[in-house]
């Protein structure tokens, strides 16, 4: 396993990182139900790869993520970094609506108040005493900026957060949250078939020496295999409402991986996942590799990524050959 520091932090993290959005289960993710004991067998999987970072959030599935990972740490809390998320919520006491989903309506509140109540859940939830990073989970104009990360920082005072990070998030935003102290990672949505956002967030990750963590590098599966790019999903599936099911973008995937990534496969003995997870590490140096595990074995394949190391030419190829799959702008 390889590690790094997060930004300016001593949080010294696996550069893969463990996701935990598809343990939280609900219509989003609904083909699994994880149990505890499932959790736990990750975990143990996570110990044995030396992967020691794990991420989750209060809204994925309504609290189950935090709560399932709360209990398959018990006994096992000293060997993660754990990062979870603020400014999303369903205590229905303010902020902006951002979605209804499972019965709930979720709002987006970046107030003193409700950072501070959101961090206060987690630790309840997860059944800890401090959290190592706290990421705005969705960046919110509706507050200063001077407000919540005064929040924050007094959380840091009270030892209940280590760190700070942010997500769904402009360059900009980074710029005006350094202003109120240390921001260790931004977290984006970053993949071959829409890299648009990262590469523009790059200069602004150097310049705070923050780390910049990619989520979405193997589209929810679309990546993983030509097959799955024919699936279909139940309504309210995340992945049934991705634009890489419609055409043109279904052909061109496919056309992807006919020329370009099936033969760089077998060039390279390796997964179409690692394939991935490779020409994505390969783009910037200071990168978290942020992937969703729900099988033991799909953690143990992402680990090998990090022992492929591509031909420049090759990777040039990748994205180059991507270009007609891609999209500009893609918001999950």
């Amino acid at each position: 396993m390889k590690y790094q520091n997060l930004g300016k932090t001593d949080l010294n993290a696996s550069v893969v990182a463990m996701g935990a959005w598809g343990i939280g289960g609900g219509t989003v993710w609904p083909d699994m139900a994880l149990t505890v004991k499932d959790v736990e067998n990750l975990l143990d999987a996570a110990t044995d790869l030396e992967v020691n970072y794990i991420d989750t959030a209060p809204v994925y599935g309504t609290g189950v993520s935090e709560d399932l990972l709360g209990k398959a740490l018990k006994g096992r809390r000293d060997k993660f970094l754990v990062q979870t998320k603020c400014s999303l919520n369903w205590r229905g006491d303010g902020g902006n609506f951002h979605y209804e989903r499972d019965g709930v309506t979720v709002n987006n509140d970046t107030s003193a108040r409700a950072v501070k109540q959101d961090v206060e859940d987690s630790l309840k939830r997860m059944g800890l005493d401090y959290i190592d990073l706290i990421v705005v989970h969705y960046v919110c104009k509706s507050w200063p900026v001077e407000e919540t990360m005064g929040a924050l920082q007094d959380l840091i005072k009270e030892g209940k957060i280590r760190a700070v990070g942010l997500s769904n998030s402009q360059p900009a935003d980074l710029d005006e949250y350094a202003k109120y102290g240390t921001v260790a990672l931004v977290q984006e949505f970053y993949s071959l078939l829409s890299p648009y956002h990262g590469g523009d967030y790059f200069p602004t990750t150097d310049k705070h020496g923050a780390t910049f963590q990619v989520y979405g590098a193997l589209e929810e599966g679309f990546l993983t295999h030509p097959d799955f790019v024919d699936k279909t999903f139940p309504a309210g599936d995340v992945r049934g409402k991705l634009p890489w099911i419609h055409e043109p973008i279904k052909g061109n995937i496919h056309k992807l991986f006919d020329e370009v990534l099936t033969p760089l496969t077998r060039k390279y003995n390796c997964s179409y996942a690692n394939l991935i997870q490779a020409w994505t590490l390969a783009q910037y140096p200071n990168l978290s590799l942020l992937t969703g595990f729900r099988r033991v074995e799909t953690l143990e394949n992402t680990c090998k990524s990090l022992e492929l190391v591509l031909d420049p030419a090759d990777i040039a190829l990748m994205s180059e050959a991507a270009k007609p799959a891609q999209v500009p702008v893609l918001d999950k």
